[in-house]
């Protein structure tokens, strides 16, 4: 049997946008000079700051990664997923089908490409953490555990 310890966990928490085209696919960026997984594919993502819901968090990093607005009445839950990355992060996915603008990449310094992928045919490198969220949310499962 597992004993808690008697010290609170903090949990960081990351947005994760599935940018769905008409098509079905998906917009991912690529990697660069990071320092981590750079040349892995990624989906626009960035952690919750202060005092920000999570549905802010991604309508904020959307804009700030590929210059999209996005509504956030067109933003759906898509999965969340508990990662025994850095102690313990929680990431959730959002499926987002409208948005204004066309997607660019705003971060150059951090990614030197962005593609559409079905979820058929995505990149042979990726995050593999993303790549499990993205085999979960499509045989349709909202939750999963990942590294521990």
């Amino acid at each position: 049997m597992t004993v808690a310890s008697a010290q609170r966990h903090k949990v960081i928490g990351d947005v994760h946008l599935l940018l769905t085209d008409s098509q079905g696919r998906v917009l991912f960026g690529r990697r660069a000079n990071t320092g981590y997984e750079d040349g892995a594919y990624h989906l626009p993502s960035g952690h919750l700051e202060a005092g920000e819901s999570v549905v802010a968090a991604l309508v904020r990093e959307a804009k700030e990664e590929i210059g999209v607005t996005i509504d956030p009445a067109a933003v759906g839950f898509a999965h969340i997923m508990h990662n025994s990355a850095s102690g313990g992060r929680v990431a959730f996915f959002f499926r987002v089908e409208l948005w204004e603008g066309e997607p660019s990449n705003m971060e150059p310094d951090k990614c030197d490409d962005l593609a559409w992928f079905d979820f058929e045919a995505l990149s042979d490198r990726m995050i593999p953490y993303c790549r499990e969220a993205l085999h979960h949310i499509a045989a349709d499962r909202r939750f999963s555990i990942y590294g521990w």
